[in-house]
């Protein structure tokens, strides 16, 4: 059953976010993808330290 939720949100973010990045990618150009791109590691790593402590309590 967890697989569904996960599928399906899954595939409503995909919905939302592929339109939102073809309108807004040509105003973010390569400057602003270099200007995110330094939060990406961060981000994995925070996700990868809550999915652990999700497994722990679990």
């Amino acid at each position: 059953m967890n697989i569904f939720v996960i599928l399906v949100s899954l595939f409503v973010a995909l919905l939302i976010l592929i339109p939102l990045l073809e309108k807004y990618q040509s105003k973010i150009g390569l400057d602003g993808a270099k200007k995110y791109s330094k939060y990406i590691w961060p981000l994995v790593m925070l996700s990868l330290v809550v999915q652990l402590i999700y497994v722990l309590m679990n």
